[in-house]
């Protein structure tokens, strides 16, 4: 029995109570739930139902609960129910009613874990969206960890999620790319203001072997060849760079698709409609302190240019008319500033900011060696890149290291600590978990030990105090995979992972699985191997969630 189930089942004898009662059933919930009691000895879940209903319907809390483990003693499975305090309700289910659970989750495979508490919800989750002027840096790598994550989860508890990638082609940045690699090119010092770093001069030299004219061209000419085919090349990179690191976009959005589409002109006609733009000096004002922002934002200047705020206005309304319910922004630590004014512009277009529009910020991360801080990328020359990440500690680590921590906390990546083999490194750890069960699946099969028949588990003989323990920790796995898509937080996924690998390796110590020497194989072994197996299938869903491999063998 999952705790899903055990809250359906109390939830269906306070029906059964109020029926009885002759009280009335709309001062029931829709749904409630159960916990896992710090103390083990208080039961294996308890319930605060009779407590929350208690003031909605005149009844002392003891007394309600009293009727609510009279009824809830009857369900099968239910060993014994127990009413604590004020009227709390400690459950313990019977062994059988527990060990059920193996053989579901081994049956569900790969489904496991997954909901629909999110389904009907359509969610576009743009993430990482570095600028096309060098490669991604640490920062974004975190974005791409966590984002892809949470797309993960997000289709894991029933919404369509959309993941995009919005390249910013256009504006002062892309000239500044474009002087640098002219430059390069020339072998000239980069400009004032432009980009350095190996790969300026690595893209310049791409850009020359594939337009050789571009030699005997005027500067002018030159630039925008260099424009053109350099911010090409680097969106290759980029694109191959995520991929390597596992992180493929439905979409990827280009910003001069929308100057190019007139996408600008008509997001300022939507906001003309709402009644909140107008005209000061020659320029297009938006009036976002209409909503709580702290001053208003120039759309379009007084010599006609679009604003960069102009161009994210009509990419939020163009993620509305694509028909997503929610757009989602992973933005960086730097981009604080931008909650309130991209709030206000949701309310603008008459939509409600906290509905329709979500946004994330990730806090700065360092990666550490010899405990110092390795402050830039022999490539790249100002910053650490993905690529500096990955040959330091490998996808599987960076993948886990990022996400394992709330986005909303900077963090350090110490590369001795994530490459070491130890129960010190998590991701190790877990995986070998991944890799401890796949063997002791192997090594069944070589003594013959199968998990027989399905209708042949005996899930009553597992009843040791470890085995227990362990069911439990599988049992939480589908209830962690919703908190952390509804609040946004994969961490919970790494952090759960964690906790089931202590109760497996506790279980592996005191519960031997194999039988020894020429010792007969029995429904005992049988049932634990289904355990065994149970585990192998959560840890895999729970990395698979993260983005990072279950291996069969360390």
């Amino acid at each position: 029995m999952t705790p899903a189930e055990l809250a359906e089942a109390v939830l269906s004898a306070a029906h059964a109570v109020f029926d009885a009662r002759g009280l009335d059933r709309s001062a029931l919930p829709e749904r409630t739930a159960v916990e896992r009691p710090r103390n083990p000895e208080h039961g294996d879940y308890a319930s605060t139902l009779a407590l929350q209903l208690s003031k909605r319907v005149g009844v002392p809390p003891r007394e309600l609960a009293a009727d609510l483990s009279e009824q809830l003693g009857r369900t099968p499975g239910i060993k014994s129910v127990e009413i604590a305090g004020p009227g709390f309700l400690n459950i313990r289910l019977d062994a059988a009613a527990a060990g059920l659970l193996a053989r579901s989750i081994v049956e569900a495979g790969p489904a496991y874990g997954g909901g629909t508490a999110l389904a009907g919800q359509k969610i576009n989750l743009e993430f990482v969206s570095a600028n096309p002027t060098g490669p991604v840096h640490i920062g974004g790598v975190r974005w791409a960890a966590v984002g892809d994550a949470l797309s993960r989860l997000l289709r894991a508890s029933g919404a369509e999620v959309g993941t995009e990638y919005y390249f910013n082609d256009a504006g002062s940045q892309i000239d500044r790319f474009a002087r640098s690699l002219l430059a390069a090119a020339k072998g000239e010092p980069a400009p004032e203001d432009g980009y350095g770093g190996a790969y300026i001069a690595e893209i310049a030299e791409q850009v020359r072997a594939k337009r050789p004219e571009v030699a005997t061209l005027p500067d002018e000419a030159a630039q925008e060849v260099f424009r053109v085919e350099g911010v090409a090349l680097m969106f290759d990179e980029i694109k191959s760079s995520l991929r390597g690191f596992g992180v493929d976009f439905d979409t990827y959005f280009n910003e001069k698709d929308l100057h190019d589409r007139g996408e600008l002109e008509h997001a300022l006609t939507r906001l003309r409609e709402q009644g909140h733009v107008d005209e000061r000096d020659g320029a297009v004002w938006l009036r976002t302190t209409d909503f709580g922002d702290d001053k208003d934002r120039v759309l379009r200047k007084s010599n006609g240019e679009w604003t960069y705020f102009a161009a994210d206005c009509a990419y939020y309304l163009d993620k509305r008319e694509r028909g997503f319910d929610r757009a989602v922004y992973m933005l960086g630590a730097d981009h604080h500033g931008y909650v309130g004014r991209m709030k206000a512009m949701a309310a603008c277009f008459g939509d409600d900011p906290q509905v329709h529009l979500e946004i994330l910020i990730g806090q700065l991360v360092s990666l550490v060696r010899d405990g110092a801080p390795v402050r830039m990328s022999k490539r790249a020359g100002t910053v650490v890149t993905l690529e500096d990440l990955v040959d330091a500690i490998g996808v599987d680590a960076a993948r886990y290291a990022l996400a394992r921590y709330s986005s909303d906390s900077p963090i350090d990546i110490d590369v001795e600590l994530w490459t070491r083999a130890s129960r010190d490194n998590p991701v190790y750890y877990v995986q070998y978990v991944a890799a401890r069960t796949a063997s002791v699946g192997r090594n069944a099969a070589e003594v013959g030990l199968t998990r027989g028949d399905a209708e042949a588990f005996r899930p009553e003989l597992l009843a040791h105090e470890k085995e227990n323990e362990l069911l439990k920790a599988l049992a939480e796995f589908p209830a962690t995979v919703a908190a952390a898509a509804e609040l946004r937080e994969p961490h919970r996924v790494a952090r759960y992972l964690e906790e089931l690998s202590g109760a497996y390796h506790r279980f592996y110590d005191n519960c031997r699985i194999l039988p020894r020497g020429d010792e007969e194989v029995t429904d005992l072994h049988r049932a634990r191997l289904w355990l065994n197996d149970a585990t192998r299938t959560v840890i895999a869903n729970g990395l698979h969630l993260l983005g990072v491999s279950a291996p069969e063998r360390m």
